[in-house]
């Protein structure tokens, strides 16, 4: 009997109203890379459980790494939603998953079966892919994980998955009296798909081509967000946005303006949980509830939200199957409460090619990374971020000099209204602790910047 049968089992015997069990297990190799070199190779095998237990509408749960617990931890989960309060609105977990869907290349056997030699002969790839002779200093890491989830409730749903992830970051640094930086970054479900050479090509090229930067003036510009940059703004500014909680609650800068036009004819924006190879496809949420390819904004229209089954039931809905426990650096979790949050959130290019959308450039910046960025009024939408790699002085469509840091404080919807490139060098992209995106370059109109 499984850890989840376990539990399910003893919530029944004690008459609970709904308990849903979920199994977590891990293994996860991680490569830190410092001072040009590893420094560490680390392999773990984690366990866990989480329970949530609905028992007269109260919620409550409880989590533990020591798999035999199972009957324990239903006992602590139901003993503590004495101390919560009824939730009226709360339905019920569902009872069967429905899907005929199938997603490809989310699942590798050679992820699996990998070791921990293999996994550092990618890394010294990244690193050796890195080197150059401006280049002082190479750092980063490299992430494996491979994963057995399986998500059941007393009402009868059991759905058990098994999927695995790779995703390296390095970041370069030139040495001089003016430092600058490069990152190359790569994530996907399957090895044939990884390139570690790419990641160490791309921060080499972003690092070299920085070196000795002129300070561009302070003024309105064409602003180019290279894919990586684009993957920040969506994670820490756009995501929220589209969340039926915040939403309803008016803290969207958006909310009130379903089936409204948001932003310009070319461009939409979907939550992708069906996309090959994507960081966060799946074919169930964290609930058991089917997942879907929804469109949040399409043609410009702003078209659709998502949730989990707590907060779509508190507004009279049905859940989109947006239920999320994340794991850490990648994957689900055993989290005994899931939140609600995309699976992949993918801008669709439309054919034109990044040198396009630069040549096509009179007065801009191309920005490769952004750092701190982050709502400074959401529910009007502004938000500040600030460029500090990969960026270049772009004048009459073509690059002239590499750039100093900016800052960056702008509005949502007057970006979106403003947007007049979008490119076709879509790429998975996953930030540290972040959301994952699909995204190409995207080029913003009259955007003011701050040099630092």
């Amino acid at each position: 009997m499984t850890a989840c049968e376990k539990a399910l089992t003893h919530a029944k015997n004690l008459k609970i109203d709904e308990c849903e069990s979920i199994f977590s297990q891990r293994k996860i190799i991680t490569v830190r890379i410092t001072d040009s070199e590893i420094a560490e190779i680390k392999q773990n095998l984690e366990k866990s459980l989480g329970i949530r237990v609905i028992h007269q509408k109260r919620i409550s749960s409880s989590h533990t790494t020591n798999i035999e617990d199972a009957a324990k931890i239903v006992d602590q989960a139901l003993s503590s939603s004495t101390l919560s309060k009824s939730k009226e609105f709360w339905k019920s977990l569902p009872s069967e998953f429905k899907s005929t869907t199938r997603v490809e290349r989310l699942f590798d056997k050679k992820l699996v079966d990998i070791s921990g030699t293999q996994a550092a002969d990618i890394a010294y790839t990244m690193i050796n892919s890195a080197t150059h002779s401006k280049i002082s200093n190479i750092t980063g890491s490299l992430n494996i994980v491979a994963e057995n989830i399986e998500i059941s409730n007393t009402n009868g749903l059991n759905c058990s998955d098994n999927a695995t992830y790779i995703s390296g970051t390095i970041n370069a640094d030139s040495a001089g009296a003016m430092p600058v930086s490069g990152i190359g970054q790569a994530s996907c479900r399957t090895l044939n798909a990884f390139s570690a050479e790419s990641v160490g090509r791309d921060a080499k090229e972003m690092c070299v081509g920085s070196i000795n930067p002129q300070k561009p003036e302070a003024g309105e510009y064409s602003i180019i967000f290279d894919p990586y940059s684009v993957g920040e703004i969506l994670a820490f500014v756009f995501s929220s946005n589209f969340d039926l909680k915040t939403y309803c609650d008016k803290k969207s800068c958006f909310s009130g303006k379903l089936d409204s036009k948001i932003a310009v004819d070319e461009f939409s924006l979907v939550d992708d949980a069906h996309a090959p190879e994507g960081v966060g496809s799946k074919i169930f949420d964290d609930e058991g509830v089917a997942t879907q390819k929804k469109p949040l904004i399409e043609n410009g229209v702003f078209k659709g939200l998502y949730s989990d089954l707590y907060n779509a039931y508190k507004e009279g809905k049905e859940s989109s199957g947006n239920a999320t426990r994340l794991g850490s650096p990648m994957g689900r979790s055993a989290e005994p409460i899931p939140g609600a949050a995309p699976h992949n959130m993918k801008i669709n290019g439309n054919g034109i090619s990044r040198d396009e959308i630069i040549q096509d450039t009179k007065k801009g910046l191309l920005v490769g990374r952004l750092w701190y960025t982050y709502a400074v009024n959401p529910i009007k939408g502004d938000f500040s971020c600030t460029a500090r790699s990969g960026i270049r002085i772009i004048e009459n469509g073509e690059i002239k000099f590499p750039g100093t840091s900016v800052r960056i404080v702008h509005n949502l919807p007057v970006m979106l209204q403003n947007i007049s490139g979008i490119g076709n060098d879509s790429k998975n992209v996953l930030q540290w602790a972040s959301l994952p995106s699909i995204t190409p370059t995207i080029r913003a109109e009259r955007i003011k910047i701050i040099p630092i």
